[in-house]
């Protein structure tokens, strides 16, 4: 196991030196000049514009930026937002717990529906129950985001006016922000009220970013399952008059779940750093939006920090699930 983390720790170095590398380059081949947008619409002076660029590193050679920007991150300073002027980790670290809380309550929320709904399809193969799962989350999996997000809104919000539209709470309610989960600091400060109107804003968008995850991980639990029950140990427990209750959730899912659990771990790092589509549209104060808005304005700190700090933490949530995987898998451990 030692050898296992200091090998995975290894690949972290390059892996980490490329997204550096990667993302300093690419946005600043993307078109426009930050300094324009900076100065507005009224334009800036030769002098004022240069100003501007020596002030911000943006009349340094590229490979002298590179190396300025490289160095100020192994020391832990993540610059500051072109625009703001706030430190981008200050942003990153206000806007995170937004992007986490609806992460967080979409993976449960794929879980809990998804892995009964895989081990009902394996247990009932090549049936009308086993073909409907697999056409709906078929359907899940390949529905466009957005227009799935404007149907419930459509529905939910508009025509029904059960849910709101946008945002984490309803602006008549003043919750002072403790932990930065909404559902969390309204219990803290024990408003009912409030609390009830956080969870109403969660659920759409919780919804539509549970929903390609509920389906990837129906489908791998449905696979595995039917790999499972198909071993021998499996026939030799329904020979010993096991209930078939047993037999599916004590002896099968059991040994079923050690794939699902890779597949858990990597759709909870993709939801975190692919929510930028559900963010936009409900209006949800996360780092989707906030990197999206930056990138719009050509906030070259923002953006750079901004990926730099989540692919740190896919890193990290993949670092856990393989070593989660090895301790969990008796036969991976013994190779290890």
């Amino acid at each position: 196991m030692p050898q296992h983390l200091l090998h995975r720790l290894l690949l972290v170095i390059p892996t980490f030196f490329g997204i550096v590398a990667l993302t300093f380059l690419l946005i600043r081949l993307a078109p426009g000049d930050p300094i324009l947008l900076i100065a507005g619409e009224h334009g800036v002076s030769a002098e004022r514009y240069a100003e501007l660029q020596q002030q911000f590193g943006f009349d340094q050679p590229l490979f002298i930026q590179f190396a300025d920007y490289l160095w100020q991150v192994l020391n832990g300073n993540l610059g500051r937002s072109v625009v703001t002027q706030t430190p981008v980790l200050e942003e990153f670290s206000n806007l995170f717990p937004a992007t986490l809380e609806l992460a967080l309550i979409a993976i449960i929320l794929a879980v809990l529906i998804a892995i009964p709904a895989g081990v009902l399809a394996a247990v009932k193969r090549n049936t009308i129950i086993d073909h409907s799962i697999t056409a709906v989350s078929l359907v899940g999996y390949s529905m466009p985001i957005f227009w799935w997000a404007l149907l419930l809104i459509l529905l939910f919000s508009v025509n029904l006016g059960w849910m709101p539209v946008a945002g984490r709470l309803n602006f008549i309610y003043d919750i002072e922000s403790v932990t930065g989960f909404m559902l969390i600091d309204t219990l803290i400060a024990g408003d009912k009220d409030a609390f009830f109107d956080a969870v109403h804003h969660l659920i759409l968008p919780a919804i539509v970013l549970a929903t390609i995850p509920l389906a990837v991980i129906t489908r791998m639990t449905r696979s595995a399952m039917l790999e499972v029950l198909k071993q021998d140990y499996i026939r030799t427990a329904r020979a010993k008059g096991l209930s078939e209750f047993s037999v599916i959730f004590k002896h099968a899912l059991r040994n079923a779940l050690i794939p699902v659990i890779t597949v858990i771990g990597l759709q909870t790092s993709i939801l975190m750093t692919g929510a930028i589509l559900t963010e936009t549209i409900f209006s949800w104060p996360g780092i989707g939006k906030w990197l999206l808005e930056a990138v719009y304005r050509r906030d070259y700190p923002v953006v750079q920090g901004g990926v730099l700090l989540i692919a740190g933490l896919v890193i990290l949530v993949n670092t856990v699930v393989d070593l989660l995987y090895v301790l969990i898998n008796p036969s991976l451990r013994q190779q290890k």
